[in-house]
């Protein structure tokens, strides 16, 4: 991969240098940290050029705006006083927004000479490989974790905050229980789990497109024994949505590929299977199968979310608020003999009920219709890129509903919605 154009350092900052970026406490928070300087590569290409069905995200963008009205309000059935914490998570949200809405132009306006599509696919690859290792690094050695220098410049009153630590406190894997004892859950170099699912799905699709459809000999080579490896994270991730994400882009590749594709697919696909159950990692799969112990947790904090959600359905409550209870008790919570009870954060199970919580019914309608829209307009681009891109917007309808969408998994998302504004544009216009 070249030297990118200076104009396109910004994001092969954020996408190639994430591993450096994690490792300070920023994470995906490096995205506010650039975009400034997307903005000023944006400004300097007036009049900007705007995606057709932008006009859906600016409306969320101004929905979440007016929702910070709701901030101090409890909907019937949730706790909480308001005070620095909310308001820290509704100003990092909001900051993240923009800066996404930023990234998304900034991208859409560079010209093919500036940053060419393979070159944009590429450093999604390149950060498929991050993942991996991050997810490698989560199996074998769950336990790191380390202070970011960001975490020890920020006051506590915010690092203590539980959805800043999450960005700035980096840590190979959650130890969760899953399976009935302690097993780790890779996360590294994101923020959750789940955000490491989410986004190994996504750039596993990109790391295709560039290393085997448009890669040289030497990368097809090696592309197969990468995904061997990845396989092993992918699968004591323990993580149900990621596997149900990684059937469904097989299916769409067997539905939407010629028939020569089809059949190199179904083959690569059978062979991967063999392998898979002949190996010791089905084991693994067989017992998460047999444990769905989330599900009781997840239907009661997305039921609480919906019926908090109808009392300000409009514009919703700006930030998420904590459940009375939870799924077996109305009285549980934190104590000094359980310091990990605790009562659920609502809209914590998906970026749909998130947004429910948050900017309400219409918000979350808003989301959806954003994300099919770009399905249904670039369905038609036959393209690798065109048909990996609406993969991905597909695989983002399927996640709202079990991943939340802020910090990492929603920039992977946009990126790849601009991939395929790009490609819909004609040469002559870039």
């Amino acid at each position: 991969m070249r030297l990118p154009h200076r104009a396109a350092w910004p994001i092969a900052a954020f996408l190639v240098g994430y591993p450096v970026w994690w490792a300070m406490g920023f994470g995906g928070l490096a995205l506010v940290v650039l975009a400034p300087a997307m903005a000023a590569v944006l400004w300097r290409r007036r009049p900007i050029k705007v995606p057709r069905g932008f006009g859906l995200w600016l409306l969320l963008l101004a929905g979440y705006l007016v929702s910070s009205v709701m901030l101090a309000e409890m909907p019937p059935g949730t706790y909480g006083e308001f005070g620095a914490g909310r308001l820290v998570g509704y100003l990092m949200r909001l900051s993240l927004y923009a800066s996404l809405t930023i990234m998304v132009l900034y991208l859409g306006n560079l010209t093919e000479r500036e940053l060419p599509q393979l070159t944009l696919v590429r450093m999604l690859g390149a950060l498929f490989l991050t993942t991996v290792a991050g997810g490698l690094l989560g199996v074998f050695a769950p336990h790191v974790q380390f202070t970011s220098p960001v975490e020890r410049l920020l006051p506590g009153w915010i690092s203590g905050n539980s959805f800043v630590q999450n960005l700035i406190h980096p840590t190979a894997a959650q130890i969760q229980k899953v399976l009935g004892h302690a097993s780790p859950r890779p996360e590294a170099p994101f923020e959750w789990a789940n955000a490491w699912g989410s986004n190994l799905s996504v750039l596993l699709i990109w790391f295709v497109v560039g290393w085997w459809v448009y890669g040289g000999p030497r990368s097809r080579l090696a592309t197969a024994p990468l995904l061997a490896l990845a396989a092993i994270p992918v699968v004591y991730s323990l993580n149900r949505g990621l596997w149900i994400g990684l059937g469904i882009a097989v299916g769409y590749l067997v539905l939407r590929l010629g028939a020569r594709g089809r059949a190199v697919a179904c083959a690569a696909v059978a062979a991967g299977v063999l392998v898979f159950f002949l190996s010791p990692l089905q084991a693994v799969v067989a017992q998460r199968l047999d444990r769905p112990h989330s599900n009781d947790i997840r239907a009661f904090t997305v039921a609480s979310t919906i019926a908090a959600a109808q009392f300000s359905p409009v514009i919703g409550y700006g930030n998420t608020r904590n459940a009375t209870g939870n799924h077996k008790t109305i009285t549980t919570g934190k104590s000094d003999w359980c310091e990990t009870c605790g009562h659920p954060p609502l809209g914590s199970d998906g970026q749909l009920w998130h947004l429910m919580i948050t900017q309400g019914f219409v918000g979350a309608a808003l989301y959806v219709a954003f994300f099919a829209g770009a399905v249904r307009r670039h369905w038609a681009d036959r393209s690798p890129i065109g048909m990996a891109g609406v993969l991905v917007m597909i695989l983002t309808l399927l996640y709202m509903f079990v991943y939340d969408g802020l910090v990492t998994p929603l920039s992977l998302y946009l990126i790849s919605f601009a991939l395929l504004w790009r490609n819909s544009m004609e040469d002559g216009s870039r």
